[in-house]
């Protein structure tokens, strides 16, 4: 859907052929989502063909659910008329309908990228959030606050604990399992990282082993001694003071399942 809105922002149509969708959208799946051992072609027609089932995609031919072959043959998708005709007209509508997509499902350290990815403007997250109502789930305002002093205001994976003026600076709370998608403002599931390591964590670049370990991802490199620092942050073991409990296995599970990328640097 995001890629849908993005080439209907840049060209004034949400025409996608297959010709494209196969390796783009291939692309932002294998970037932005669960590492997957379904080929990666594959991994792009299952919403490709699937999405159908909701009314807002169509195909320009019928074609079976999640098959290939009929694909290459040349089919295009795009959003149903009315829905593309209502989010051409209405420059403001595709903004809100595009920004209630990725808040909903990637958190705020992720979606600029996913945006800028498809070809939409991050800045548009700076508007106000549709994704609410009267029965939106609220985050604890006092959730960020107890995760960072409960792992001593520094960063768990580094020991970052710059201030300035008495509050912590570039200290943030992070969700293991990320609240978007279920994930309990609980102290279990929450770790206090510095801004960098909390993106890395997102964006799937670090994650946590069975034994509580720090693991780097074969995905990321790095050339300057700034950069390589990160590879040292392979294997180190979670400290937190006592009291403070450590991420509950299932949430560690969701992350290593669901964001973490490929597979962890060896030893």
């Amino acid at each position: 859907m995001l890629l849908a809105l993005g080439r209907l922002a840049e060209t004034g149509s949400s025409s996608l052929p297959w010709s494209v969708a196969e390796d783009k959208l291939a692309d932002l799946i294998q970037e932005f989502g669960p590492t997957s051992k379904t080929p990666r072609a594959q991994s792009a027609a299952y919403p490709f063909t699937r999405l159908r089932a909701d009314g807002v995609w169509t195909l320009d031919r019928n074609v079976p659910m999640d098959n290939l072959k009929p694909l290459r043959e040349g089919v295009t998708g795009r959003l149903e008329a009315s829905l593309e005709k209502a989010l051409k007209d209405r420059p403001e509508l595709l903004d809100a309908v595009a920004r209630g997509l990725v808040e909903s499902h990637f958190p705020g350290t992720v979606a600029p990228d996913v945006l800028a990815s498809v070809g939409l403007d991050p800045d548009l997250l700076e508007g106000r959030s549709v994704s609410g109502g009267s029965r939106e789930r609220r985050r604890s305002s006092s959730w960020p606050t107890a995760v960072i002093a409960a792992w001593d205001r520094q960063c768990a994976f580094c020991g970052f604990d710059g201030a300035a003026g008495g509050g912590v600076v570039g200290i943030e709370a992070a969700h293991v399992r990320w609240f978007k998608l279920g994930g309990p403002d609980d102290l279990d599931n929450g770790l206090a990282l510095c801004s960098l390591h909390h993106k890395l964590f997102d964006r799937g670049i670090l994650g946590l082993d069975d034994d509580f370990a720090v693991v780097v991802s074969q995905r990321f490199s790095a050339r300057t001694s700034q950069g390589r620092a990160v590879y040292d942050l392979h294997g180190q073991r979670l400290r937190p003071r006592p009291g403070t409990p450590l991420p509950a296995e299932r949430h560690v599970l969701w992350h290593r399942e669901q964001v973490f990328q490929g597979t962890a640097l060896a030893g």
